[in-house]
């Protein structure tokens, strides 16, 4: 089981996720404002971040490079309504990338690399 924090402004994305996610044993706790991060995260100790790309304009770029600096540790996957940013190449300093959509298959593929990878990091260890 894993604690997810999901940053996005779209409150219908935690309730639809929150129920997607318990259903694999994740706890997912949200914070709509970015002004929250820091302390949530000191809150929450997560071991995976959702972020929109789009809050207050392309803030989500800013609060990556915030979250990285802070622990690198921590994987952050890119969960957006844009497919335009995918090739943008300040994807790279994320764990993944995911257009939203209903379907939360490839969300929850993308979740579980990103934990197996994030518990490889912590114990000092790489995957190949």
């Amino acid at each position: 089981m894993a604690n997810i924090l999901l940053i996005d402004d779209q409150p219908y994305m935690e309730e639809f996720l929150a129920e997607e996610l318990s259903r694999e044993g994740h706890m997912l706790k949200w914070i709509g404002d970015s002004d929250w991060l820091m302390p949530a995260i000191a809150e929450t100790r997560p071991d995976l971040i959702l972020l929109d790309l789009y809050l207050n304009g392309f803030e989500g770029w800013s609060l990556l490079d915030r979250i990285k600096r802070h622990d690198p540790r921590i994987p952050v996957i890119i969960l957006t309504a844009y497919g335009s940013f995918a090739d943008d190449p300040r994807v790279s300093r994320a764990d993944g990338y995911v257009v939203k959509e209903f379907n939360t298959g490839i969300l929850k593929e993308k979740i579980t690399l990103a934990l197996s990878s994030g518990c490889a990091r912590r114990s000092g260890t790489s995957e190949s």
